[in-house]
């Protein structure tokens, strides 16, 4: 048996993986990725389909370049909780020889811009700060990289398209679970206080599905979803969609499921500080939106 394992008809099926995976990008129209935009055209296009645990390292590359650039392998595993060999399988998928090649990418895609994995605020934490305004200002400095993304690299077509759709709606349906919920909540409220018809829903009593029943192709839904992308609402756009009512998305990647659901959406990325995630992006995002409805009803 231990001649099987070392014979060369099984070494020439070894050594044919990295030919079988370079095949099957050319396949798909694909060379090797030399930029880190490059990269990101192959996953936005839905072509290259990842088990779970390289879609989980895609969803992790995706939203976290400088992380990936400044970190080690070891912790850029630790961090989109997967092993190291993941990141080189994955790395491999795409030509390269293993994640320090691949790393490349990401390094010269940061070099010259503020690196969001330095300590926050461009200084070291006092030895004698206590670990609550430690806490704090780790916070302060997630909040702040959240919102420099938008300036960087803001998609105003699909935000004025986004403006354009919620504007001639007859009715806004606001979705948006767990952690999303309390940006689709302020949203909700801001709607009604300027005027602007639309229903939260809020799945109270496991209503959710009701409360989206009655949506019409008159009607417009605005939803917010984050990863893991575990929540119902997923689920609720599916059946507005199907009713064909208008949908706009806030969501943070191009493998979130209301991507293909959406007829435009905003990628909205927020950083985190000791496992706790800002949202102060979504929430910026989310009243301009409210701001520009409200200007386009009354203008």
């Amino acid at each position: 048996m231990s001649n099987a394992r070392t014979s060369p008809g099984r070494a020439g099926a070894g050594d044919s993986v990295p030919r079988k995976r370079s095949r099957s990008l050319a396949a798909l129209g694909y060379t090797k990725p030399q930029t880190y935009e490059e990269l990101r055209a192959v996953l936005s296009s839905g072509t290259v389909h990842f088990p779970k645990r390289l879609r989980q390292v895609a969803i992790f590359l995706w939203q976290h370049p400088s992380d990936v650039a400044l970190g080690t392998i070891a912790q850029v595993a630790d961090q989109a909780g997967v092993q190291p060999s993941t990141l080189v399988r994955f790395a491999q998928i795409f030509g390269y020889a293993g994640f320090s090649d691949f790393q490349g990418l990401f390094k010269e895609h940061i070099k010259g811009s503020w690196p969001e994995g330095r300590s926050q605020g461009g200084q070291e934490p006092a030895k004698e700060q206590s670990s609550n305004l430690h806490f704090l200002n780790g916070m302060v400095g997630a909040s702040q990289a959240s919102l420099s993304r938008i300036g960087n690299g803001f998609d105003i077509g699909s935000f004025e398209k986004m403006v354009e759709l919620l504007a001639v709606a007859e009715l806004i349906y606001v979705i948006g679970s767990k952690r999303a919920f309390p940006v689709t909540t302020y949203l909700s409220l801001t709607l009604s206080q300027q005027g602007v018809r639309n229903v939260l829903v809020d799945n109270v009593g496991s209503t959710a599905f009701d409360q989206v029943g009655c949506i019409s192709p008159r009607d417009a839904v605005l939803a917010v979803s984050f990863s893991p992308y575990n929540s119902i609402t997923p689920d609720l756009v599916a059946v507005a969609h199907e009713r064909g009512a208008c949908i706009v998305a806030i969501t943070d990647s191009t493998f979130s499921p209301l991507v293909k659901l959406s007829d435009t959406w905003l990628e909205v990325v927020e950083s985190d500080f000791a496992g706790f995630r800002s949202l102060a992006a979504s929430l910026a995002v989310g009243m301009a939106l409210v701001h520009g409805v409200v200007a386009r009803r009354t203008g």
